[in-house]
């Protein structure tokens, strides 16, 4: 079951994400208004929350992991605004209404905006994940990175009594080839011991190589990494002590995954559409591979002075190891002419987060959260083979203090607004860049950053199924200051005063009305997303991109209607549409279209599920990404996508103790071009997607 619901998202509520919970109600009971409820706040009914937020539960997370265990892909299938997949290691270009999400786990940042390897979407298992909250829109709940919006992935919680669970799937393509052959194995502890608690699990999966419609190797990319002919592993804990009114809880989460480095890339033809392909070969160097550690000690209060209080004190730390080449980028005569070399991003983080709320403040129809986070990220990119520095090391410090109101004093209506404080530095030491880009020394210095964000927001109830909402809100981010620092080919540059660091300030406006009669609902929202200074990925000619900060503009519509035309069957559809342009020529104005790297396409989704038994159901649904041209400044057609329709499949059965599940992604054997690939010149990576893929899973609980 997927919520799709107009939440405020307080602009200053740090935490209000990581333990947001819905209710639900079984299909034949009266219909119940929803809570949305945070350890931060009490619990809050929908109507007064002026925000989208798309709430992602565990039944339809599972039934989305069983077509495709790419977490992007599960993102892309339920929110509409979300870029399709790229089907790789790495998530560029993969954006939500056109700009970066921030990505969290239980409220802890997984984002690098530092240096945005993008690879922030896989840092666990999503056998891990309990259920996904999408914020649409820029805000600054979490502070760095949200200028798209926010992705947080709450993780399994520990249980009163014993629960087990063993589980394992296969998946392959149609024609099947022993090295296309993919398996996870998986297994799972909770229980209670008095007022402790714990929770493990633990997994592993091997992916084979993937196949197109023909029934061809698709393209393994060598440089950025790839998700097929790889191995990867996770270790979680979750762990805790529950008091009268109160709760100290520790998590942990371990992730890896490696490419095995066995197939090696075969150039493809753009201009004659001919996609990259793959042959058995040896990678040189060392595998793509992401490494991922996070901690959160998470401690809640009932009452103090009045208030609830929810204290988070994280830890991350984060290496994401890319392929190599001997690139023009790389090149130094002191290493000879076809040097080989390849890059790995290194990140460290420790942050705290305080939520203080409070209720009817003497008396009056006010509620009140307040409180601060403050975050340390240290963050370097060295070239794994020489040994140099290609992004020297980066310490970001900040510290944001925050106020949040909410007015409830008049029937139907609610009203809030709020300020954060931002308050950020950078420190770099002197440091000379790649001899590529003219080895120019490059002084280091301390510049910082101060900005004061708001929001403000209503929701009114026209009638007990009718309601109206919106919001102004500005989000905050650091720009990738990791490719602009490793970027600079000019001299006398120095850090204290380049402009190209400057935080992008993100102003968000949305209005939406939402009809919800208990068996059918009807959503429709248009926001629009502008920024003076903002960023935009640009590929150079060694297919590697550079950040380019300019004027951007962005709007869009997201609509969805879902009907329950009986107890046991549901049909519905989501539709977005997301336009951008940005500012080419420095004029102060935007004139040229964000192509397939920087937004995402206009998409069509539809689905049906029937309850065909108390023990079978099934989904059948559809994702149809239209043609769109691009045009530049002076009207001309730049580049286009080629649209294309995909079409899965999945079942349930309940069998005893077991639950079995059968898929089949793109059902109807589509053969496409990736909408990413279709921006790209670079013949390496022209990577067409998954043709028929077949997959089978079974959980034992016992």
């Amino acid at each position: 079951m997927i919520h799709t619901r107009h939440q405020l998202v307080p602009l200053l509520t740090l935490a209000s994400l990581s333990t947001l919970a819905f209710a639900q109600q079984a299909d034949n009971e009266p219909q119940l208004e929803e809570m949305i409820v945070t350890a931060s706040r009490t619990a809050k009914p929908i109507s007064s929350i002026p925000n989208t937020v798309t709430v992602i539960n565990k039944i339809a997370l599972d039934q989305q992991l069983a077509v495709s265990y790419d977490l992007s892909t599960v993102l892309g299938n339920l929110v509409p605004g979300f870029t399709p997949s790229r089907q790789k290691m790495t998530g560029s270009g993969e954006t939500l209404r056109g700009r970066s999400p921030l990505y969290l786990i239980d409220g802890v940042p997984q984002s690098n905006p530092l240096r945005d390897g993008s690879r922030d979407g896989l840092t666990l298992d999503p056998a891990m994940i309990e259920r996904i909250e999408v914020i649409h829109g820029a805000n600054a709940v979490h502070g760095m990175g949200a200028s798209g919006g926010i992705i947080n992935l709450i993780t399994k919680k520990p249980v009163e009594s014993r629960e087990q669970s063993f589980h394992i799937d296969v998946n392959a393509p149609t024609d099947y080839d022993s090295d296309a052959l993919s398996t996870g194995l998986g297994y799972s502890f909770a229980d209670a011991f008095g007022r402790w608690d714990l929770a493990f699990s633990a997994s592993v999966r091997d992916s084979g190589i993937f196949t197109d419609a023909n029934g061809d190797i698709i393209g393994v990319d060598t440089t950025q990494g790839d998700t097929m002919d790889s191995e990867s592993r996770d270790f979680f804990l979750k762990t805790g002590y529950r008091g009268d009114g109160q709760s100290l809880h520790l998590m942990v989460n371990n992730f890896n995954i490696e490419g095995n480095g066995d197939w090696i890339t075969v150039a493809g033809d753009v201009a004659n559409g001919i996609p990259t392909s793959s042959e058995p070969g040896t990678v040189p160097g060392k595998a793509p591979t992401n490494d991922v550690t996070t901690v959160s000690l998470d401690y809640r209060k009932d009452e103090l002075w009045g208030h609830s209080v929810h204290a988070q004190l994280f830890y991350q730390d984060f290496a994401a190891t890319f392929g190599g080449g001997t690139f023009g980028t790389f090149y130094d005569p002191a290493y000879g002419d076809n040097f080989y070399d390849q890059s790995q991003n290194e990140s460290e983080k420790v942050g705290f987060k305080l939520t203080m709320a409070r209720d009817k403040i003497a008396g009056a129809p006010v509620n009140v959260v307040w409180g601060f986070d403050a975050l340390q990220d240290e963050t370097q990119q060295v070239l794994v083979q020489s040994g140099r520095a290609w992004v020297p090391p980066t310490n970001y410090k900040n510290i944001a203090p925050y106020a949040q109101l909410e007015f409830t004093g008049v029937d139907h209506l609610v009203v809030t607004g709020g300020l954060r404080y931002e308050s950020s530095k950078l420190d770099v030491d002197d440091f000379t860049t790649l001899y590529s880009y003219g080895s120019q020394f490059v002084e280091g210095g301390s510049p910082s950053f101060n900005e004061t964000l708001y929001n403000l927001g209503f929701t009114y109830e026209i009638t007990d199924a009718l309601r109206i909402f919106g919001n102004v809100s500005e989000g905050s981010s650091m720009p990738d200051v990791g490719r602009v620092l490793r970027g600079i080919n000019e001299p006398n540059q120095s850090v204290e005063s380049f402009l190209n660091l400057v935080p992008i300030v993100t102003d968000n406006r949305e209005l939406g009305i939402e009809y919800d009669a208990g068996n059918l609902n009807l959503e429709v929202s248009y926001y629009q997303s502008d920024s003076d200074y903002g960023s935009r990925l640009a590929m150079n000619a060694d297919g590697i991109f550079d950040v380019k900060r300019e004027k951007t503009e962005i709007d869009g519509i997201e609509a969805s209607a879902t009907w329950s035309f009986t107890s046991d069957s549901s049909v519905g559809i989501a539709y977005s549409n997301p336009t951008g342009e940005y500012d080419s020529d420095a004029d102060g104005s935007v004139d040229t279209d964000l192509d397939a790297t920087n937004i995402s396409p206009e998409r069509i989704n539809l689905f049906w599920s029937q309850q065909w038994t108390s023990d079978f159901d099934t989904r059948v649904q559809a994702s149809n990404l239209l043609d769109r041209d691009y045009q530049n400044a002076v009207g001309e057609s730049y580049a286009d996508f080629d649209g294309y329709t995909l079409l899965d499949i999945t079942a349930t059965w309940m069998v005893g103790n077991g639950q079995l599940q059968a898929s089949v992604q793109n059902l109807t054997n589509e053969e496409y071009i990736t909408y990413y690939s279709q921006a790209q010149t670079n013949n390496e990576r022209y990577f067409a997607g998954r043709g028929r893929t077949v997959s089978l899973g079974y959980t034992y609980r016992f």
